[in-house]
């Protein structure tokens, strides 16, 4: 994998940049998901320079025509530094053509060690990202280095909030204290941020697509909101509209092997992309 030497812009807010990407190339995200099944079906080694291989051919099909893709940091960490080396690479590359590259880590720690994951979000990193998914489960006040780093950067944030995984419900939709459940203060504390100090709305919730219902007010997110799930988890385009019919902000639908699974040819991917995006523009 080569790249160039730009890295995308830097200085303006995450949010604008990503209204201004969707309005050119549509709200679709498509996640860099290099699973050892995938590389297998793919007829690649699992190593890294099959890694590689599948992040290269990845970025070629669709850097310059999705409006966001979303490494899953997992996937390239089982392969060690080399693997690092390659999702390196790949952020680079991507946003050389123009996508915004959304980290999927879900980082979740307190003070300094949020503080360093938050670095992602520096220009000056060599792994720089435009967004980064993070955890609130230590307290949405734990998240304070990365909201500090987003808005010095210009960066994004996606909090989970809703996630699409079953098992989540059982701390999310627990009560809070005040009496809202978990995942409705992560939406409010979102919201305030986003009113106080974000008002391009750079900060976001992950709320997945699966979900049977909202469980959740975002009438006053402030943010956009990353909805992954589409295709392999079981979401649907229609299952969007029932659940953000009435949402007003930027919608991320997110999809992985819906898409990745018609590899390693190019053009098919490509294809496989553009049927999932009319898809979800069909339904919303």
């Amino acid at each position: 994998m080569t790249v160039g030497g730009g890295v995308g812009e830097t200085g303006v807010p995450f949010g604008r940049r990503l209204r201004e990407t969707v309005s050119r190339r549509g709200p679709l995200c498509v996640g860099i998901d290099p699973h050892p099944s995938l590389i297998e079906a793919w007829g690649l080694p699992d190593d890294a320079r099959g890694l590689d291989s599948f992040a290269s051919i990845v970025v070629e099909a669709l850097a310059d025509r999705v409006a966001v893709l979303k490494p899953q940091s997992a996937f390239f960490e089982r392969h060690g530094s080399a693997g690092i080396a390659v999702l390196e690479r790949c952020v680079a590359a991507a946003r050389d053509c123009g996508a915004l590259v959304l980290l999927d880590a879900k980082r979740g720690d307190i003070g300094s060690t949020m503080a360093a994951y938050a670095d992602y979000l520096d220009p000056a990193h060599p792994l720089a990202v435009d967004a980064l998914t993070v955890s609130p489960f230590l307290g949405f006040g734990s998240l304070a280095p990365a909201v500090a780093a987003a808005r010095a950067h210009g960066g994004g944030l996606f909090v989970l909030a809703r996630t699409s995984n079953a098992e989540g419900a059982q701390v999310q939709l627990a009560q809070a204290p005040a009496g809202a459940s978990v995942a409705q203060t992560i939406i409010d504390a979102i919201g305030s941020i986003n009113t106080e100090s974000s008002p391009d709305g750079s900060v976001g919730a992950v709320i997945g697509a699966t979900l049977a219902q909202l469980d959740v007010d975002i009438s006053a997110l402030g943010g956009p909101v990353l909805s992954p799930g589409l295709g392999a988890q079981g979401g649907a385009p229609v299952h969007l509209r029932r659940l953000f019919g009435g949402f007003s902000g930027v919608l991320l639908p997110s999809t992985s092997r819906e898409v990745l699974r018609h590899g390693p040819d190019v053009a098919a991917l490509r294809v496989a992309a553009r049927a999932v995006a009319d898809d979800v523009a069909a339904a919303l």
